[in-house]
Parts: C-alpha cells; sequence; structure tokens
C-alpha cells in the first residue's frame, strides 16, 4: 500500500511559471547560482539559495540566509507571483527532452510510510546536508522542492492520466534549459482524485529516486512538528510532504562519472600498468566511441588520452552491491590503488553528472584541476530497485537522473 494524498498547491501564476522554475538548490553553486538569476527577480533560486541575495562571503547554512528564503517565498506569495489552489488536487508533471517524455504525478507522501520503509531508499544521507534542508523546510513552513519517486508502474493510472491530458489544457508549458519541455496538468475532479488515491493502495512500495536528503529532511520537520503539536491526529499538513511519483519504465538515469587529483604517487604509465591487473585496458582510438556501451566498460581519460577499460571477472560477483559498475571502480581502483576509501569525504574525488558530458572531464584534467577521470555506464533502475528492496545503499554518487524536476512550480505549505 502506497499513501499519495491530493494538497492545495501554491504554484506560479500561468505568465510566470517559466521565470520562476528554477534548477533543484543542489544542481548550482552560490555563484552559478547568482548568475543563473541575473535579470530575473521571479526565479525560485531566490527562496532556495537565498543567500544570492545577499552579501558575498556569507555563510550559505547560516539563520539570516534561512530567514531571507522565507521572507523571499512569502514575498512572492504576497506579490502574487504565486496563485494558491482552492482546494485539494493531483496535478501532472510532464518533462519531455531529446524525443522522450516521463509523466508524473505531483502530490504528497506519508513521513510514516518513509519511516516504516515502506518509501525505500538506496542512500545514506549525511547529517550536515540534512541540517540544511531541515533549517529551510522549518523556516520556510513549507517543502519547496519535490522528491522524485518511483513506482512500479500501472497501468490503469496511466490510463486516467491519459484521459485527462485529452481532454484538459494544461496550465503552464515552458521550455526551460537545456531544452526541456515543462507540461503541467491540475486534477480538481474529486472523482477522479480518488481514484487516483485508491489505485496507489496497490502500490507495494515507492522509490526514491533523487532528493534522499530532502526527503529524509522533510521527514525529520514533520516530527518535529508532531512533537510542538501533541496532539496532532495525523492529517495535518505537516505529516506529509511533496513528491512527484513516476513510473520507473519511464525515467532516465545517466552516467555519474569521477575524477581523481593524484595517481597516489604514480606516473600516468605507472598506474595504467596496475589497472591492467583488474582491467584489460586498451587505447580509444574513435572519438565517437569514447562513451562506454555495456555495464562493466569504462573510458579513464589521463594527459591526453583516452583508454578503454574492461572490468575482469566479474561474472563470478554475486552481491548486487558489489557488482555495481561504480561498486566495482570504487573497490578496484579507488580503494585498492589510491587508498580513497571513503569517497564522500575524500576530496582526491570528485563526481561528474553525466549531464556536464564527457568535455568536463577532458576539461579537468587537461587544466590540471584532476589528474585523471572516469566516465561510466550508467546504473539501471532495476539494479536501484533490487537494492533497495533488499534494504541496501549504493555507494555516493551512483545514479543521475535528467531532466532533473524544477523547484518552485509546486509549493507544499505545512499547515
Amino acid at each position: 500500500m502506497s499513501v499519495l494524498r491530493p494538497f492545495k498547491a501554491y504554484r506560479p501564476a500561468k505568465e510566470l511559471a517559466a521565470k520562476v522554475a528554477a534548477p533543484p538548490y543542489d544542481v548550482l553553486n552560490t555563484e552559478e547560482a547568482r548568475e543563473f538569476v541575473k535579470g530575473n527577480p521571479y526565479s525560485f533560486l531566490h527562496v532556495d539559495k537565498a543567500e544570492i541575495d545577499m552579501e558575498p562571503g556569507i555563510e550559505p547554512k547560516s539563520t539570516p540566509v534561512y530567514e531571507k528564503a522565507r521572507d523571499n517565498l512569502y514575498s512572492m506569495i504576497e506579490k502574487g507571483i504565486y496563485i494558491h489552489d482552492e482546494k485539494p488536487c493531483f496535478y501532472i508533471y510532464t518533462l519531455e527532452r531529446e524525443g522522450k517524455a516521463q509523466r508524473g504525478i505531483v502530490a504528497c507522501a506519508s513521513i510514516d510510510e518513509y519511516i516504516e520503509g515502506k518509501i525505500k531508499k538506496h542512500e545514506n544521507t549525511l547529517a550536515a546536508q540534512e541540517q540544511d534542508r531541515i533549517n529551510h523546510v522549518d523556516y520556510c513552513n513549507a517543502n519547496t522542492g519535490p522528491i522524485f519517486l518511483a513506482y512500479k508502474g500501472k497501468l490503469e493510472i496511466n490510463q486516467i492520466l491519459d484521459d485527462w491530458q485529452k481532454d484538459h489544457d494544461p496550465v503552464y508549458d515552458f521550455v526551460s534549459e537545456n531544452n526541456v519541455r515543462n507540461i503541467c496538468h491540475v486534477i480538481d475532479d474529486d472523482a477522479v482524485i480518488t481514484k487516483i488515491a485508491e489505485l496507489f493502495k496497490g502500490v507495494d512500495s515507492l522509490y526514491i529516486a533523487d532528493g534522499h536528503h530532502r526527503n529524509a529532511s522533510a521527514v525529520k520537520v514533520g516530527l518535529k512538528k508532531r512533537e510542538e503539536n501533541p496532539d496532532y491526529t495525523g492529517e495535518e499538513e505537516f505529516n506529509f510532504y511533496l513528491c512527484v511519483v513516476f513510473p520507473k519504465d519511464e525515467l532516465t538515469i545517466i552516467d555519474y562519472n569521477r575524477a581523481v587529483t593524484d595517481f597516489a604517487g604514480n606516473t600516468a604509465d605507472e598506474f595504467i600498468e596496475k589497472l591492467k591487473d583488474e582491467f584489460e585496458v586498451s587505447p580509444i582510438t574513435d572519438e565517437k566511441s569514447i562513451r562506454p556501451e555495456a555495464r562493466g566498460e569504462y573510458a579513464f581519460y589521463t594527459e591526453g588520452k583516452w583508454y578503454r577499460l574492461k572490468a575482469k571477472n566479474t561474472d563470478t560477483i554475486a552481491d548486487p552491491v558489489k557488482k555495481l559498475d561504480v561498486s566495482v571502480l570504487q573497490d578496484r581502483v579507488l580503494d585498492k590503488l589510491l587508498g580513497i576509501k571513503d569517497p564522500r569525504n575524500d576530496d582526491r574525488v570528485v563526481f561528474i553528472g553525466g549531464a556536464r558530458g564527457l568535455e568536463e572531464l577532458t576539461r579537468l584534467v587537461d587544466s590540471g584541476e584532476m589528474k585523471g577521470a572516469f566516465a561510466l555506464y550508467p546504473t539501471s533502475m532495476d539494479e536501484l530497485m533490487e537494492i533497495a528492496d533488499l534494504g541496501r545503499n549504493m555507494p555516493p554518487k551512483s545514479t543521475w537522473f535528467e531532466p532533473k524536476l524544477k523547484s518552485g512550480i509546486f509549493i507544499h505549505t505545512l499547515d
């Protein structure tokens, strides 16, 4: 059983939606965000990264920044940049990119289902990152960025969404950066809302695709508010949090790559020789065939040259976590050869989302910022769900979903 609940969204006035919608807070750093919002006072980054409206050098995780985020959000509401739906609704959010569409339902998920493990995760979280989002949600008294959830799709749900989109015009239809088309519909019919909620009761589990820290933070704010309201009934808005739920077969995971600052005292040639113990290594001569095309393949770049790596003896690995390509690279290269045992907290390795392209890997190495870079084959949704069903965790930065959900299109307040 999965609980999916309609809610009264705050959402942008139709003519401002394209200007309000913004990348997730953790995709851009502060300076990139400052640049992104130039000339656009409506961008939701003024809420999600409120330090951009303050003096340079301010600590982004400080109380004044959270207060500024709150003030900016409610100023946008007071100015009419946001409208407030009068009744609880579900919403359809469709993203189209490069000829492929993914369509999700914007709703609220239950903090109790997360606590009980019915909303399944595949990554650990860091306390410092959790606390940042806890503060942001608490000060704003709102979920400002949706959690990206997946489920094993149901034809009946798809048919309802098909019928609704056929008979109703979208409230938003705009193209954002990276040529992503964003289309949103409001489902405000009580019978349809009830039918969707009933169908989700037949969905065994929801899976966190992206947003583990935001999910954990939303739950902890809900628990905090329960402590502040000991007579709560369980129906208050703080018992639920904002999400978009997509059928797994419509989602796209792209590569999440790595670069390293050094070869642990080895020259590039010495390091490549050591790689040959665990991988078949060959130069890549065709620039059009750099990207790995199958599990167990990697592309390695150093000193102006690309090499194809094919992992040896992976067929004998039974553990579903250990046989992931990201795990093989971590165990056989980052740990064994470079001594990077905790990649989440070791600044000798950086993670580069595949949306930045292989060009970002070559740039990092050619500039001297990094010594070498590894391009990986993407993790699959089936691998993600298998590991989540086992209650296991993937290594950090195992999945990069594209396109990313925009922040600021739907806001869920906690009262």
